[in-house]
């Protein structure tokens, strides 16, 4: 492991090396292991993930802080560890890195957290399942995710299936517009709806392959500081039935406000009842979707070391 004592940042040696070299590298996130996944699912997903970005010819790197040590590029074994529920790992948002640093505590990193820690180590290109976004009612409670004002500024491309379907996707679409984070559909014109393939809103903008993706991408940081988010929607062949997501949707807002869960609790709760409501459907497609995810960040990573 490479570190710094001034930050407490390590960097897998093998990530190191792919960087030095400039080879590509894809960041992932570990919220999903942690929070987002069910176990032993969790673990299987973040295998398959790192897994298909080789297959792609990129290097992985998972990110998640252990002890106080940001890791860029976490061991399986680790990651276990991180993931079993009688530890209680915290969910970090970029704002929390540096209390987690202080306090010698560990946490699994949100979008946020992992797109600041990636370009911290000079990794361009991250994926993810959904995007945080606006919540409903984000008008009277303000609530709204610290992973859109992180794409403002932070120069990462992520690759994810849209926001997730419990939020407000056009108050999300807005806020992006308002931020400067571009916004393309990967071989679509239409927003993913995570576990839908469309949430039913047009896009200005399409990428039609990985190559293309990256290009604009790099064009794009020469005009601005801002992520670029490319939105990758899940095999219609693997998204939930309309109907039974609509259902779904209604009785998992419904839990989230009966159970009284706030702020970081709101989402694990809402994803917890969509589980259990669809009989594990929805933990299959946050699967398949995931995997596809990093499969594409891989391929963008690759293109991308061609342009720089």
């Amino acid at each position: 492991m490479n570190s710094s004592p001034l930050i407490h940042v390590s960097v897998h040696d093998e990530v190191a090396t792919a960087l030095g070299e400039g080879r590509a590298v894809v960041a992932l996130e570990t919220t999903i292991v942690v929070h987002g996944l069910p176990a032993p699912q969790n673990l299987e997903v973040a295998a398959q993930c790192e897994a298909v970005i080789r297959e792609a010819g990129a290097v992985p790197a998972t990110i998640g802080v252990i002890d106080g040590v940001i890791r860029v590029g976490v061991d399986p074994s680790t990651l276990a560890d991180l993931a079993d529920p009688s530890r209680h790992s915290d969910k970090l948002s970029a704002r929390d890195l540096g209390f987690a640093i202080a306090a010698k505590s560990s946490g699994a990193t949100t979008v946020a957290g992992t797109i600041a820690a990636a370009h911290y180590a000079g990794i361009a290109v991250m994926a993810t399942g959904g995007l945080g976004g606006v919540h409903r009612g984000a008008s009277a409670t303000y609530d709204e995710s610290a992973d859109l004002t992180a794409l403002s500024r932070i120069p990462v491309l992520v690759v994810a299936s849209g926001v997730k379907s419990i939020l407000d996707i056009g108050a999300t679409l807005e806020r992006l517009d308002s931020l400067g984070v571009p916004v393309a559909g990967y071989r679509t014109s239409k927003f993913p709806g995570f576990y839908l393939a469309d949430s039913g809103f047009p896009l200005d903008w399409r990428v039609d392959s990985p190559a293309f993706a990256a290009a604009a991408f790099a064009a794009h940081r020469h005009w601005s500081s801002s992520g670029f988010l490319v939105a990758n929607p899940v095999g219609e062949d693997h998204q939930l039935d309309a109907t039974v997501h609509a259902h779904a949707l209604a009785a998992a807002l419904a839990y989230a406000h009966e159970s009284g869960a706030v702020g970081k609790e709101v989402t694990p709760a809402i994803l917890a009842e969509f589980a259990r409501f669809t009989g594990g459907a929805s933990v299959r497609v946050n699967r398949e979707l995931v995997i596809a995810n990093a499969a594409l960040a891989g391929q963008i990573a690759v293109e991308l070391t061609h342009l720089t």
